[in-house]
């Protein structure tokens, strides 16, 4: 077993290599619109005009309209926490696999509440290094997938495993909608339980509030470690884990690059009106929020779209189009991308190499 397993990894290692052969030969261009836009593309109010009409040229105006922006989302998301409880770091089991550590950690997000996931260290590594946020799909292996301790999550998806090996510093975090206690087991019925745990803790937080709190403790500690180079902080997330990838860096700008996979970016593109996100007032007529203005609260910072034309297709174009005047403005427009593999929902070898290549760009 342990020698089929073996064969299996270095034949996977050998496709991802020349996957990877192949990105560096011909590197896609990450602001390239789609050759044709969708008949339903959306038409997204501009950033850069104030609601009296102003039109917005300079980055002191932006950073006003930007405050203005912020607000209004942590409005309707829901503050948080003006001071934060100790991490109460417990490192616990550890494992030696070989050029890098595995480390399964715990911490405290809120007073009594705690959260756990699994800590990726290169082995004699020189200097501060660069860290990596992995936030994890809908999977029932929720942390444990990323990080490669279950058989059966697809190989290609185990972004620990692979970025550690890329010589970041890894964490995996688990998201609060797999807490245990709700005597559901997983799906959408134990994700319920626990966003109605934080209605009830919190009566003006969205879920995604929690999730984007849990972020920000995860960068508070990835901070804490004296191995990391608090400068050099980015993250990654499919599918759920998109979503927070999204938030994360919008509300804290500690993330210096992120990377989102399909997530659906747009608020009709996926389930983001599930009571597990932003809750059914998104749906409302008199709605006015949209992501685009998350995205813009990212700029100047290093930010990827991946779309496989299942969440995030060509219409995602349209928040990249509406955000690069943001980034512009900055100076920054090579900041900002986006990359349409066209191979359904899924994080693909063509994603990956798009995806270490900008994070390697804007964190080494």
């Amino acid at each position: 077993m342990i020698k089929y397993s073996l064969v299996r990894f270095t034949l996977f290692a050998f496709l991802i290599g020349s996957t990877h052969l192949a990105f560096a030969q011909s590197k896609p261009a990450l602001q390239q619109p789609p050759s044709t836009l969708p008949k339903d593309f959306p038409q997204l109010p501009p950033l850069l005009k104030t609601e009296g009409g102003t039109l917005i040229t300079t980055k002191r105006q932006w950073e006003n309209q930007r405050e203005k922006i912020k607000a209004d989302w942590l409005a309707f998301m829901g503050e948080f926490p003006r001071k934060r409880a100790p991490l109460k770091t417990e490192f616990l089991e550890k494992e030696d696999l070989g050029g890098f550590t595995r480390q399964y950690v715990r911490y405290q997000i809120e007073e009594g509440i705690f959260t756990d996931g699994y800590l990726f260290t290169p082995k004699d590594a020189k200097g501060k290094l660069p860290a990596v946020v992995v936030f994890h799909p809908t999977t029932p292996f929720q942390a444990r997938g990323v990080a490669g301790l279950e058989p059966e999550y697809d190989e290609a998806r185990r972004q620990g495993m692979q970025l550690v090996q890329r010589g970041y510093v890894v964490w995996c975090p688990r998201n609060f909608i797999f807490d245990e206690g709700t005597g559901e087991k997983s799906g959408a019925r134990m994700w319920t339980r626990n966003a109605e745990r934080i209605h009830k803790q919190h009566p003006t937080w969205t879920a995604m509030a929690r999730m984007t709190f849990d972020a920000i403790r995860a960068a508070d500690f990835v901070e804490s470690l004296s191995t990391v180079d608090k400068k050099r902080i980015g993250c990654i997330g499919h599918s759920l884990g998109a979503k927070v990838a999204l938030y994360a860096p919008a509300f804290d700008a500690r993330y210096k690059a992120s990377v989102s996979s399909e997530g659906g970016i747009g608020l009709k593109f996926s389930n983001w009106d599930a009571i597990w996100y932003l809750g059914k007032e998104i749906k409302d007529p008199g709605f006015e929020l949209e992501n685009h203005q998350v995205l813009s609260l990212v700029a100047p910072r290093a930010f990827l779209l991946l779309a496989g034309e299942s969440a995030d297709n060509d219409k995602s174009w349209a928040f990249i189009q509406s955000a690069l005047p943001v980034y512009k403005l900055y100076g920054k427009r090579e900041n900002l991308g986006w990359f349409n593999h066209r191979e359904g929902h899924k994080y693909s070898d063509q994603a990956r190499a798009v995806a270490e290549d900008f994070l390697d760009r804007h964190l080494k």
